[in-house]
């Protein structure tokens, strides 16, 4: 994931106290399931440390990681968007610590203050992009013809 997308370059030093106000330390072992594919999606993380899988089930076969997030960046984005299900599980790879949220709270003062929602939601809304990007870059890595041309997967 882009640098630009962690909360501290996405977000005003303002707009970043006011989230840190809905903020609690928690923690996961390495191996712990975050969140499971389809859940409810009512909260979410900011990473401190260590490092988490998103993986997307695949009938018969252990999970496929799609992504794995680092220091400084957001652990799911379905808490933002009805109907608030996980559209992926993750799974903490190391010993993580992590500012965990409160996904309704943080939606109710977006709705109350617009330059906070605002804000929330652009950053949210990179996160979403930088991650369809580096989705799509890996399906064209596993999957485009080997020499098919550009990125855009067409013949030069």
């Amino acid at each position: 994931m882009s640098t630009a997308t962690t909360m501290n370059a996405a977000l005003s030093a303002g707009v970043r106290e006011r989230l840190m106000q809905f903020a609690h330390n928690t923690s996961f072992e390495a191996g712990d399931r975050v969140f499971e594919e389809r859940g409810r999606a009512d909260r979410f993380w900011i990473l401190r440390t260590g490092t988490v899988a998103l993986d997307l089930h695949v009938p018969g076969r252990r999970p496929a990681v799609v992504e794995t997030i680092a220091h400084g960046e957001l652990v799911g984005w379905s808490w933002h968007y009805p109907p608030y299900l996980w559209h992926l599980g993750a799974t903490a790879m190391s010993p993580v610590r992590a500012w965990e949220f409160d996904a309704e709270a943080v939606r109710e003062l977006c709705e109350q203050d617009a330059e906070f929602g605002r804000a929330v939601a652009v950053w949210v809304g990179l996160v979403v992009a930088d991650r369809l990007r580096a989705s799509r870059a890996r399906l064209l890595d596993l999957y485009a013809p080997y020499g098919s041309g550009g990125a855009s997967g067409e013949p030069e």
